[in-house]
């Protein structure tokens, strides 16, 4: 029997604190940085984000993320044979941030290990859950986003701290006998990393580079829309599938430009796009399967349909998943 894998729940979780562009335009104004609503608006969509506590990391919020997706399955934390985290911003050097979310879930055992794709890391680690499960190597995953990427902003750079924001997303992911994950598209080009990091790391107890990102925005939206196209037709071309098939784009919530532009170009009404990032800001690893857990609870999504999940990050990371829910 051929086995396929298919998303049976999912969740999300965000921190409570939340900041609208005003509240934070008027924090940055205490440090002499100048931005307002309609600066943030008008260049990005974003209207608020979420910031975590200082004692909260990226497992706290995964694990929620991960309660509410097990519990829309109907799945125990005991069943699950397989948890990947996609998150930039680790809760240590190591051990992974699976390890320490598979304990506070209660999970124990099974495997467990951490994706770095930056914004794209939930497509990779959705892609690498899907043939995980189709070789019998795992029959129950759950697949998460979490970050916490208040913790690595310069808010003395209002081109890049407007943007981002905190939170998590997971689905879970199981073996079936009908397809549910049709295609995928995975790719990186490591020449760009310059345009898109956090060029820091430690060494011996100190911070060597710094610690807080950097981005080159316009370098950035000039690759991601023709990168998106280009993933999203490949990815449907291996399904046997056009743009005129799908539902529901469900991008990357990095900036609304980008997302109406990668609609644009497969001929797509924005009506069938997932918006988020108005709300969310820019989650990185978390914003897909944020945004994919709110179209659900909503009733936007329904089950059966046709959804496109795409993402770009830093690398330079993209690519591209089709899915039946």
């Amino acid at each position: 029997m051929t086995l396929y894998s298919r998303i049976t729940g999912t969740g999300s979780y965000l921190p409570p604190r939340r900041l609208t562009n005003d509240e934070l335009a008027a924090e940055l104004a205490t440090q002499g940085v100048e931005t307002s609503d309609d600066w943030i608006v008008e260049r990005t969509g974003i209207r608020a984000r979420h910031f975590a506590a200082p004692d909260v990391c990226s497992s706290d919020l995964g694990v929620e993320a991960a309660r509410q997706a097990l519990q829309a399955a109907g799945v125990l934390a005991t069943d699950i044979d397989l948890i990947i985290v996609a998150t930039s911003t680790p809760d240590m050097v190591f051990p992974s941030t699976a390890c320490i979310l598979q304990n506070k879930l209660g999970a124990n055992g099974c495997a467990a290990f951490d994706v770095q794709a930056v914004c794209s890391g939930f497509i990779y680690a959705l892609t690498v859950a899907d043939a995980m499960i189709k070789t019998g190597t795992a029959s129950k995953a759950l697949v998460i986003g979490a970050e916490v990427f208040s913790r690595i902003l310069d808010f003395k750079d209002r081109t890049t701290c407007v943007l981002f924001g905190d939170g998590a997303g997971a689905v879970v992911l199981e073996a079936s006998d009908t397809p549910g994950i049709l295609a995928s598209d995975l790719h990186a080009d490591g020449k760009h990393v310059g345009i898109l990091c956090v060029p820091g790391h430690v060494s011996g107890g100190n911070v060597l580079g710094s610690p807080l990102l950097k981005m080159d925005g316009q370098a950035v939206f000039k690759l991601a829309v023709g990168l998106l196209d280009e993933a999203a037709r490949t990815t449907l071309a291996k399904a046997g599938k056009t743009a005129a098939d799908i539902d529901w784009l469900v991008p990357h919530q990095a900036n609304i430009r980008i997302m109406q532009s990668t609609a644009r170009k497969l001929k797509l009404s924005m009506d069938k796009v997932i918006v988020t990032v108005d709300q969310h800001g820019n989650t990185s690893a978390a914003s897909i399967p944020l945004a994919l857990d709110f179209a659900v609870r909503s009733g936007k999504v329904k089950p059966g349909e046709l959804l496109m999940l795409e993402g770009v990050g830093g690398g330079f990371t993209w690519g591209a998943v089709l899915l039946n829910l």
